[in-house]
This record gives C-alpha cells, sequence and structure tokens, in this order.
C-alpha cells in the first residue's frame, strides 16, 4: 500500500472521529457541567427520549457504539452511557455485542491495510506473547480480555492482536465472552448513577460512592483488577 493512500486513509480517519467528537460536544452546555439540576434535566430528558422511541434508540446506539469503537473510541464512555440509557443488564447485552463488533472491524482495518505498520511499531515490544497466543489463540485472547487487557488502552487492545494474526472468528468470541465481567461492572455503574442523579436533589460524593448501585460495582472492579495481575503473572508471564 503505497504512503499517499496511507495518509489519506489516516487524514479520513481523523476527520471522521473529530465530527463525531463535534457531535457529541454539540448536545453538551460546557457553562453548565458544574450544575447537578443541570444532570436532572438531562436524566430526565434522556429518559423519556428513551422510553418514546426504545427500540430505535437501542439501534442508533448500537450502530453508534460499532462505529465509535471502530475509530479508536475509549470504551468506557460508551459502558457508562448504555447503562445509564438502558439500564445494568440490556446495556450490559447491548454494548457486549456492539464494541466486540467495533473492534473486530477496527481489527479488520488495521490488519488489512496497517498490519506491517502495526508490526513495527509494537512486534519487538510485545514478541514473547507471539508464541503463547499461537498455542490457543481463543483461550489466550479470551484471558486478555476477562483481564482488561492489562491496563493497555482500549483503542491499542483492539489494534495489539494484529502481530498475532489472530482469526477473526477466535478475537470476535474471546472478545464476546471475556467482555462480559467488566462490561457487567462498568453499566451497573452506569445504571447507579442513573438511580443516584433521579433521586437525588443535591450532589454529594460520600452519598454518591456509599450508593450500593456503585460501592458493590467498585469493589468488583477492584477485585477483577487483582484477577487481572494474577492472570497476567500466572497465565502469561509464567509461560
Amino acid at each position: 500500500m503505497s504512503k499517499n493512500f496511507k495518509l489519506f486513509l489516516g487524514i479520513s480517519y481523523l476527520i471522521i472521529l473529530t465530527f463525531f467528537l463535534y457531535l457529541i460536544f454539540l448536545y453538551i452546555d460546557l457553562n453548565r457541567l458544574n450544575e447537578f439540576a443541570y444532570y436532572k434535566e438531562a436524566q430526565a430528558s434522556i429518559e423519556k427520549v428513551i422510553s418514546d422511541n426504545f427500540y430505535l434508540n437501542i439501534i442508533g446506539f448500537f450502530i453508534f457504539s460499532i462505529v465509535w469503537v471502530s475509530l479508536l473510541g475509549f470504551g468506557s464512555p460508551i459502558l457508562l452511557i448504555s447503562g445509564i440509557f438502558f439500564g445494568k443488564w440490556i446495556g450490559t447485552i447491548l454494548s457486549v455485542a456492539s464494541i466486540s463488533l467495533g473492534a473486530l472491524l477496527l481489527y479488520s482495518i488495521f490488519n488489512f491495510f496497517f498490519k506491517e505498520y502495526v508490526k513495527s511499531l509494537l512486534e519487538i515490544r510485545f514478541s514473547k506473547y507471539i508464541n503463547i497466543f499461537k498455542k490457543n489463540e481463543f483461550i489466550y485472547f479470551f484471558a486478555f480480555r476477562l483481564a482488561g487487557g492489562f491496563g493497555i488502552p482500549f483503542g491499542l487492545q483492539n489494534i495489539l492482536p494484529v502481530i498475532f494474526n489472530i482469526n477473526k472468528k477466535n478475537y470476535f468470541f474471546g472478545s464476546l465472552f471475556g467482555f462480559i465481567p467488566i462490561f457487567f461492572i462498568w453499566n451497573t455503574i452506569g445504571s447507579g448513577l442513573n438511580k443516584f442523579i433521579k433521586q437525588s436533589d443535591e450532589f454529594s460524593l460520600i452519598e454518591l460512592i456509599l450508593t450500593k448501585e456503585i460501592f458493590i460495582p467498585v469493589i468488583l472492579f477492584i477485585f477483577l483488577a487483582i484477577v487481572s495481575i494474577f492472570i497476567r503473572k500466572k497465565i502469561f508471564d509464567n509461560e
């Protein structure tokens, strides 16, 4: 692939990403971000919009999430938003499916167009893991996703398997099943935030943290972080 074509793809990618970010911030009143009343108004408006066109909003959010992740978008905002919009159960199902597809699309794009470039940047740094993934790429990639990608930025997590040349089916299902625990935690936090905003008259950080819909998922998140360290040391670093 020529350098000019790569440059064209890169610029196009940045333009599309910038456009999506512009659309998001277009509907945010930056001057009122420090007002709790603003969030209560937004919560009421969002709840009405979602309930009026529930299935249409699910489809729209599903498509948006796929595109967002395929444009190297962060995963955690999508997870919180899906929990706020649709609750922890539907939000988890929706985010797991859409983000898995978006990650697969991103992986496919980079594997097809930028494979050599990704290898030149990452292969030396992660070379010790290449043979590990070759043993059973589904199991090890599933463990990698289950462990939260070892703290690697989400966009890079989705691109990194290019150097392992993982089969797309294994990539998708490894992501799909590996995402479930951490995505459920994030969606539960999002759902808890939505409930807190709806029921509270003013913001209190202590009350927010002590809310069981927030407190319990945070404890689970910490537990999963410990599990992530264990998986990395016992499964990957000892291989």
